[in-house]
């Protein structure tokens, strides 16, 4: 009996042991090598609409087709805008034939000007004479002469003022002479919108990227603004690690990081931390765009959770990304090696697990 009782007591001094030193690796790890099941793939989502309205007549690509950027996706009804540059262009001949004709107009109306100034020169010169005579000799004139005299002066007077008004409305009308006449202004600006939605006809893609929620054929009416498929950009993917707010406390940017995909079982892939979260919602009634981190429930309240961003450079993970999809990280804080080798095992083990996922 008494030896069964050490026996006992033995095992649980061992147990105790194992208990304690797991405490200290569990403390330890936690801010040292944290590791969270809490991380997902993010990346860009690229709502892909056209810019002009129009019945879709070509379709280039299919649900899943992996673009790049300039690709021609969709082709809309180009007539309509084929259309619109032959109108714009045959309103430039128009301005133009315009302005040349309010050109003219000027140029006459100058020109009626020039003859009623030299009428007037002339019906003042008589005016003059016909004073300087009267003054000279009283009688050398009749009054017939000098009312003739004195009426051709002030039609005269009166003809200059309406040429002058005339070349001014002449004038205004013309505008500024030349490619900044406003009139020829205006056909230009007409002209490129009309090339500008012609050239928008033709919806490529934005980047590089992969075609998803893809429902449109041809015959489909596409509204200026509204997204017609949705492209998953590839030009960046990263982790969305969402991490406890004490595994961040020995954490720094360029923390070495490695993560197991469900998508590539039995594989451990590197990469690096780019930035650490400094804010997430806590209610409802958060209104700045904060991320939101789900929580677990359970008997414990669970410590609060902060997003930790990571990348990696390996190209052959880039092919295995699906946005959403779930990974396993370790972050490696700083060089202390039991700790990174325990880190590392227990990551090759989940790895391994992942094939029964």
């Amino acid at each position: 009996m008494e030896k069964q009782t050490k026996s006992i007591k033995k095992v649980s001094f061992i147990v105790l042991i194992i208990t304690a030193l797991f405490f200290v690796w569990y403390v330890s790890a936690d801010r040292h090598t944290p590791y969270t099941d809490q991380a997902r793939i993010r990346g860009l989502i690229t709502p892909v609409s056209p810019r002009v309205s129009g019945f879709v007549t070509e379709v280039h690509v299919q649900l899943h087709s992996r673009v790049k950027a300039g690709d021609v996706l969709f082709q809309l009804d180009r007539r309509p805008f084929e259309i619109a540059v032959e109108i714009a262009e045959a309103g430039i001949d128009n301005t133009t034939q315009s302005v040349a004709a309010s050109t003219a107009s000027v140029k006459s109306s100058a020109g009626k000007l020039g003859v009623a100034k030299a009428q007037l020169d002339r019906a003042q010169r008589n005016w003059d004479r016909v004073q300087r005579v009267m003054k000279e000799n009283e009688g050398a004139l009749s009054e017939s002469d000098k009312d003739q005299a004195e009426t051709a002066l002030l039609q005269a007077t009166e003809q200059v003022a309406s040429a002058e008004a005339s070349l001014e409305r002449a004038k205004q009308s013309l505008g500024v002479s030349g490619p900044d006449n406003p009139k020829i202004r205006r056909a230009i600006q007409n002209l490129e919108h009309a090339q500008l939605d012609l050239e928008f006809s033709t919806i490529v893609a934005p980047t590089d990227g992969v075609i998803e929620s893809f429902e449109v054929d041809l015959g489909y009416y596409a509204s200026a603004g509204q997204p017609i498929t949705t492209l998953i950009s590839s030009s960046d993917v990263w982790i969305q690690a969402n991490l406890k707010e004490n595994n961040l406390s020995k954490m720094k940017i360029d923390n070495e990081v490695e993560f197991v995909l469900d998508i590539a079982p039995g594989k451990i892939f590197k990469g690096k931390v780019r930035s650490l979260g400094f804010g997430v919602a806590t209610d409802q009634t958060n209104k700045g765009g904060l991320p939101s981190i789900s929580e677990k429930k359970g008997w414990l309240q669970d410590p609060q959770r902060f997003p930790v961003i990571i990348s990696s450079d390996d190209a052959e993970v880039k092919d295995l990304y699906r946005l959403g999809g779930q990974v396993d990280v370790v972050v490696y804080t700083g060089d202390n090696s039991l700790l990174n080798a325990i880190a590392g095992f227990r990551l090759w083990l989940i790895s391994k697990l992942s094939y029964v996922r």
